[in-house]
């Protein structure tokens, strides 16, 4: 027996032996970052998608419609039907002049309509192309069974795929290009190809896309004049100078996203929010965010309120005392004046006067386009690939965007600088557009998670500095502004807000999307605007309601807003001075000041 036993131990020791040899002890080796590693190395060949989600929702799909034998045959008898008819009708064109599509393209699809493309056999390709992207879409949608967010990604992957063979993006099948081929004697492939090669030598270089070079900011970009008048780790605080004799007491605070440079509200001479509302008498400050970099990782969402809108706050106090301050947010930085002003309410802290909201969410349930990409794993893949950085790179949001639109953003500008061989001319906002910034590691993990993922903001679950806050704090009036073609915040989920807040709301819809319709200046043409005040305590109504009984206008909503804010800022007194050296606020630079050039 004790020769058994002393057996049976010495292979324990061997085991353990081998054991820690071979499968040495994962926890010394810190195993959660080997799997960060793991997802690292993956984003290398997928990018910033997750393939465990994109596995999730093509499994979710394929089974469910492998079960669907009705569903299935619904969709090849219309897919044979309309086949049929549209080969006859294309076929019919042949040999008369009487032709009219079968199927026509989506209101925001460029892509077929030159007269081109009704004549034989491009009427064919363009007919067939668009035959198979409505059973692609009937195919992904009301699949018994199927999540709601997997469909939608199906969805988007099919169309991601389908887009890549659509006719208009090859020269024998694209007639717009065959006739620029033959006016020009094949030149449009020479042009095409030297602004291919400049294109990959950019790229190569990262240097902004051609024409960018056209905007400078601090030149024809940025131009108000104003002073850099206080900076921390993570803001600048510009003081715009007056143009007038007297201005408005109550100052204008605007909060930009920190996921695009601030001077989207500065852009050009002719469409410069700031230089409009200067122009018109008001003491205009603007938070310019710093560019995070690997060392900020650890910034969250508490320090942009604290380090951002708060002490913007207590410098402008220190500059206008006893006064208080007219809040403007736009889109994320709409979401997180909405947060500061919940948390400000519980602290019975009373310096905003008013809020205004540009295409800025408080509820993320049905937060467009860009709730594709969030889900558990999408989230925890994302994380991952900042951890190794610290940050999220701004090209990856700016691919994310594109993506939505990749027939219009992507397909369509490959046609016109390679097979056509034209430029695209830049504009100030196409050039704004291209100086991406990033997203700390901590804050967009915590903006995911909080707020897209979970939605706590609407729930009083949201905490800012360890307290939760509660939207229905708010009671000071709202100007609330949304755009009708918004893919990021969509008006729909923009209006809301009226369900969380029982404040007077002011709720403006204009035609245009997430920035042109913001930029929406006095003068700018075919631009139109609905608009209606829903008083203190007042009843709900539905978005079908609103569209119906809401006043429409034609022209800016830019006039009509100042006009509110004129109403709550009546009091005119002389310009107060550039910062406040008696307390210690001085000028420190130049409007557009440091922060908006780091790259």
């Amino acid at each position: 027996m004790e020769n058994k036993k002393s057996n049976h131990e010495s292979f324990d020791v061997k085991y353990r032996d081998f054991r820690d040899t071979m499968l040495p002890d994962i926890s010394s080796y810190e195993g959660e970052y080997f799997d960060k590693a793991v997802h690292v190395f993956l984003s290398k060949h997928w990018g910033w998608l997750s393939p465990a989600s994109i596995s999730l929702a093509m499994f979710d799909w394929y089974t469910h419609m492998g079960i669907s034998p009705i569903k299935q045959m619904s969709i090849i008898r219309e897919y044979q039907e309309k086949f049929g008819l549209l080969f006859f009708n294309a076929f019919h064109s042949f040999f008369s002049k009487d032709y009219t599509n079968l199927i026509t393209c989506k209101k925001n699809d460029h892509r077929f309509k030159s007269h081109l493309w009704c004549e034989f056999p491009f009427n064919l390709y363009s007919q067939c192309f668009l035959l198979h992207e409505e059973v692609l879409n009937n195919a992904t949608k009301d699949v018994r069974g199927v999540s709601h967010h997997h469909q939608n990604v199906v969805k988007f992957l099919s169309r991601q795929v389908l887009d890549i063979f659509a006719p208009s993006n090859f020269p024998l099948t694209n007639p717009e290009v065959l006739k620029v081929t033959l006016d020009s004697h094949g030149q449009n492939f020479y042009e095409g190809y030297k602004n291919y090669i400049d294109d990959i030598y950019r790229y190569i270089k990262k240097l902004p896309p051609a024409g960018c070079e056209q905007f400078e900011v601090g030149k024809n970009l940025a131009m108000t004049p104003g002073k850099v008048i206080y900076r921390n780790h993570l803001i600048e605080l510009i003081q715009y100078e007056p143009t007038t004799p007297t201005v408005f007491r109550k100052p204008v605070l605007f909060i930009p996203a920190w996921i695009m440079k601030y001077y989207i509200l500065d852009l050009s001479e002719h469409n410069s929010m700031v230089k409009y509302l200067v122009n018109q008498g008001h003491t205009v400050f603007m938070i310019s965010w710093k560019n995070p970099d690997k060392e900020d990782r650890h910034l969250g969402i508490d320090d942009y309120i604290n380090l951002g809108i708060m002490s913007a706050l207590d410098i402008i106090e220190k500059i206008i005392p006893y006064t208080k301050v007219n809040a403007v947010g736009y889109c994320i930085g709409g979401t997180l004046l909405m947060a500061t002003a919940a948390y400000m309410a519980t602290r019975s802290d009373k310096r905003l006067d008013t809020i205004t909201l540009f295409a800025a969410q408080v509820d993320f349930r049905d937060a467009g386009e860009l709730q594709l990409f969030i889900d558990e794993s999408q989230v925890t893949y994302l994380e991952d690939v900042m951890w190794e950085k610290g940050y999220l790179d701004g090209s990856q949001m700016a691919g994310a965007f594109s993506m939505l639109r990749s027939s219009e953003l992507i397909y369509s500008r490959m046609i016109k600088d390679y097979l056509i061989g034209e430029r695209e001319p830049m504009f100030d906002i196409m050039a704004w557009d291209h100086d991406t910034t990033r997203l700390p590691y901590r804050m967009h993990s915590e903006y995911l998670r909080k707020l897209f993922l979970n939605n706590l903001l609407v729930q009083g679950k949201f905490s800012v500095n360890g307290k939760k806050v509660s939207l229905g704090d708010i009671t000071i009036p709202m100007f609330v502004v949304s755009t009708l073609t918004d893919h990021v915040s969509p008006w729909r989920s923009v209006y809301k807000i009226h369900l969380f807040c029982k404040n007077s709301i002011h709720f403006v819809l204009t035609n245009g999307g997430h920035n042109a319709g913001i930029l929406s200046e006095p003068g700018h043409a075919n631009r139109r605007f609905q608009m209606m005040k829903r008083k203190e305590g007042g009843k709900y109504i539905t978005t079908e309601s609103w569209l119906h009984s809401a006043p429409s206008m034609e022209g800016s909503w830019w006039p009509s807003w100042q006009q509110w804010l004129a109403e709550y800022s009546s009091e005119q007194t002389p310009p107060p001075k550039m910062g406040n050296p008696q307390k210690d606020i001085h000028v420190l630079h130049d409007a557009p000041g440091t922060y908006v050039h780091k790259k």
